[in-house]
C-alpha cells in the first residue's frame, strides 16, 4: 500500500516505548486509539502489506491521514490512558459501549447526616456510595420503589431537626421513617440506610437476623405496632430474597459472570451478578464497532470500559474465553479494588460453566429481541416518512427534517432552537441554538426572533457553499445541507416570516415548509388558509409531534441555561417594569432573590410600589 510522506516521517520517529497512539482522518477527527508496549513496532505493523489484516483494519488504515502518540511509564498507564481517550473521543473504529454516558447509578448520599437516595448518571468522589451502572433508568426507579417500602428513606429537602410539628403524607403511608419529627433517631436512620446498601450489594443475611431480633424484642416489650411494622418489613425482604436464585454456597466468592452474543457488527454482553452465593441481578450492555473483531478482544474491551465506570468490582470474573490482556487487566482491576486480589477465570466444568452458558443464552435472546425492536422502530420511521411524503405531497420522503422553536421569558434571554432529524431519528450532533438579541428586534417578538434565526441559518448555508471548494475547509454539517422539510412550531404568523426568509435566499421553491399549531395539531401551508389534519393515530403525526416536542425541549433547556448565566441579580434588572427603586424594595423586603422567587403574587403585591402587573411580570420571569 502507498504511504504518504507525512505518515512515513511520523513512522520514522516513533519511540520504542510504551504508550498510546492516536489515529486521525483527513478532517482531523480521531478515528482510532490504541496502546502498545512498544509504540514503534505496534504502529508500524498497521502499514505493512499484511494479508492477515481484517477488513475493518484495512479500512481504518486507508483513512489514516495523521498520527500522534503519547509515551507513558508502563503498560498499566497505557491501558488507563487508552480507556480515557476512547471514552472521551469515542473513535469510529474502536469497540465502544453503546450510549455509555447515559447509564444510571443508585446514589446513597452517605456523607449527609440523614442520607438521601437518588438516581444519578455521574459518580463523584464526594463521600457517597454508588451502585451500578444499570442499563435502564426505569428499572432503577422500579427497584427503588420496592426498596423504599422496606427501607423508607427520605425524599424531601427538609432540614432535619427532629422537632417538626408533623410529618408529611409519606410518613402516614409508610414510605418515610420521619426523622423530621423524631420518629427515628439519626443513628437508627443511618442503620436503616446501611441495611439498604447491604441489600443492594447482595448481603441480606445480616439484615434478616437483625430485623428478626428487633421484631422479637419489640414484641417482648409489648410494642406491638412496632413489632408488626418489623414483621411486614421482614416479610418484604424475604419475598425479594426468595426470587434470588441460589447458585453457590454462601461462602463462595462474589462473582460477575460474563457472556456474549453477536450479530452484524454489534455485540450484547450479559452479566450475572452473584453475591453471597445468590444471583441478585443481571444486566445487558450493547457494544458497537465490533465487526471483524475476535470474541476475546470484544470481551476484553467490554471489561475495560464497563469496570472503569462500575461502582463495585467483585472478587472474581467468570468469562467465556481467555483474553490476551488478562494479566494487565487483572493488575488494573486489583488497583481499583484497593490492592485486593481479583481472579479472571474461564470455567471448564460444573456450576460455573453452566452459569456462563446460561448468560450466553440470555445474551442471544436479548440481542434477538433488541434487533426485532430496532427493525420494528425502523419500519415505523419508514412508514412515518412515507405518510408525510403522501400527505404533504412531497417528491420524496423527507429524510432530513429541521424544526425551529423560540424560547424566552418576557422577552429576556431569547434563544432560537434548531433540531435535525435524519430518517426519522434525532441527529443530536446537528442541533444548534441561536442567542437572539432582543434589543435589536424589540422584545418580546417571536416572529422577528424566528426570522432572525432562519436568516442566520441560511447565511451559514450560503457561506458553506462558497467555501466548499476551498482546500482544507470543513463545512458545518448542521448548515451545509438543505433540509427536505422545515417544521415551525407555530401557526400562520410564524410560517409567513419563514417564507420571507426562504424567498430572500431563493429557496422557497426548493424547501417545503409547514407550521404545526399546538391546539388541534393542525398543519398549515404557505399561502393556504386551509389546514391539514393528519389521522390521529398515524405514524406521520407521531413523528411530526415528536420532532416539534424535541425542538421545544431543546429550546427550553438552552433558554434556561442562558438565563442562569445572566445571574440572579441581572434577572431582576431585566424584568420589564422593575427598575432600581422597585428592585431595592423587593430585596429589602424579602432579603434574597430566592425568597422573591418563592413568594406568591399576593406577597409580592404587599411590597410598596409592586402592582398586580409588576407581580405578574416577576412571577413569569423567575418561574
Amino acid at each position: 500500500m502507498e504511504i504518504s510522506e507525512k505518515i512515513q516521517g511520523i513512522l520514522a520517529t516513533l519511540p520504542a516505548k510504551p504508550g498510546c497512539y492516536i489515529m486521525k482522518s483527513a478532517e482531523g477527527t480521531i478515528i482510532y486509539v490504541g496502546k502498545a508496549i512498544n509504540l514503534k513496532n505496534r504502529v508500524r505493523s498497521y502499514f505493512h502489506a499484511d494479508s492477515s489484516h481484517d477488513p475493518k483494519t484495512r479500512k481504518l488504515v486507508q483513512n489514516i491521514a495523521d498520527l500522534e502518540w503519547i509515551v507513558v511509564g508502563s503498560e498499566l498507564e497505557a491501558l488507563i490512558l487508552e480507556m480515557n481517550l476512547i471514552k472521551k473521543h469515542r473513535p469510529k473504529y474502536n469497540i465502544r459501549l453503546k450510549d455509555d454516558k447515559r447509564y444510571p447509578y443508585i446514589k446513597i448520599h452517605w456523607n449527609e447526616p440523614f442520607p438521601h437516595v437518588t438516581v444519578t448518571r455521574n459518580m463523584e468522589e464526594d463521600g457517597s456510595r454508588y451502585f451500578g451502572p444499570y442499563t435502564s433508568a426505569w428499572a432503577v426507579h422500579q427497584t427503588l420503589e420496592v426498596l423504599r417500602r422496606i427501607f423508607p428513606y427520605l425524599t424531601c429537602d427538609r432540614e432535619i431537626t427532629g422537632h417538626d410539628q408533623r410529618a408529611c403524607l409519606y410518613y402516614d403511608i409508610k414510605l418515610c421513617s420521619a426523622p423530621c419529627i423524631g420518629a427515628i433517631s439519626q443513628a437508627g436512620y443511618r442503620a436503616m440506610i446501611s441495611d439498604l446498601m447491604d441489600f443492594l450489594g447482595g448481603q441480606s443475611a445480616g439484615i434478616v437476623q437483625r430485623l428478626q431480633a428487633d421484631m422479637e424484642k419489640a414484641a417482648e416489650d409489648m410494642r406491638f405496632e412496632k413489632a408488626a411494622a418489623l414483621r411486614d418489613q421482614l416479610k418484604a425482604v424475604h419475598s425479594i430474597i426468595e426470587r434470588q436464585k441460589i447458585v453457590f454456597a454462601s461462602d463462595y466468592l462474589d462473582s460477575d459472570v460474563l457472556a456474549m452474543a453477536r450479530a452484524d457488527g454489534e455485540a450484547c454482553v450479559q452479566i450475572f451478578f452473584i453475591r453471597g452465593g445468590k444471583l441478585i441481578g443481571r444486566e445487558y450492555f450493547i457494544l458497537e464497532g465490533t465487526e471483524d473483531t475476535a470474541d476475546s478482544e470484544v470481551i476484553s474491551e467490554f471489561i475495560k470500559q464497563f469496570y472503569a465506570e462500575a461502582a463495585n468490582i467483585p472478587q472474581q470474573l467468570m468469562m467465556p474465553a481467555e483474553i490476551e490482556e488478562a494479566k494487565i487487566i487483572g493488575q488494573w482491576l486489583r488497583s481499583k479494588r484497593g490492592g485486593e486480589k481479583i481472579e479472571l477465570i474461564v470455567p471448564q466444568e460444573g456450576q460455573p460453566q453452566e452459569l456462563v452458558k446460561m448468560a450466553a443464552e440470555n445474551a442471544t435472546e436479548t440481542l434477538q429481541a433488541l434487533r426485532a425492536q430496532w427493525q420494528a422502530d425502523a419500519h415505523k420511521q419508514e412508514q412515518a416518512l412515507t405518510e408525510l411524503q403522501t400527505a404533504l405531497k412531497l417528491s420524496a420522503p423527507p429524510n432530513r427534517v429541521e424544526c425551529y422553536d423560540v424560547s424566552h421569558t418576557q422577552g429576556v434571554a431569547t434563544v432560537g432552537a434548531m433540531v435535525v432529524f435524519e430518517k426519522g431519528v434525532p441527529a443530536k450532533n446537528l442541533y444548534r441554538k441561536f442567542n437572539i438579541d432582543s434589543t435589536s428586534i424589540g422584545a418580546p417578538d417571536d416572529f422577528a426572533s424566528m426570522e432572525e434565526m432562519l436568516t442566520r441559518r441560511f447565511k451559514r448555508w450560503r457561506a458553506a457553499q462558497e467555501t466548499e471548494s476551498s482546500p482544507g475547509s470543513k463545512p458545518d454539517a448542521s448548515f451545509a445541507f438543505l433540509p427536505d422539510l422545515i417544521i415551525i412550531d407555530g401557526g400562520k404568523g410564524q410560517l409567513g416570516r419563514v417564507v420571507n426568509v426562504l424567498e430572500e435566499f431563493n429557496l422557497f421553491e426548493k424547501i417545503p415548509v409547514i407550521g404545526l399549531a399546538k391546539q388541534e395539531e393542525e398543519i398549515f401551508f404557505p399561502h393556504n388558509s386551509q389546514p391539514l389534519i393528519l389521522p390521529r393515530h398515524s405514524q406521520g403525526l407521531y413523528l411530526v409531534q415528536r420532532i416539534r416536542d424535541e425542538a421545544h425541549r431543546y429550546g427550553i433547556t438552552a433558554h434556561r441555561s442562558r438565563r442562569s448565566k445572566l445571574g440572579f441579580a441581572s434577572q431582576l434588572d431585566t424584568i420589564p417594569g422593575i427598575g432600581p427603586t422597585r428592585r431595592k424594595a423587593l430585596l429589602k423586603h424579602f432579603g434574597s432573590v430566592d425568597k422573591i422567587k418563592e413568594a406568591t403574587k399576593e406577597e409580592l403585591k404587599a411590597v410598596k410600589g409592586i402592582t398586580s402587573a409588576a407581580a405578574e411580570s416577576i412571577k413569569a420571569h423567575l418561574a
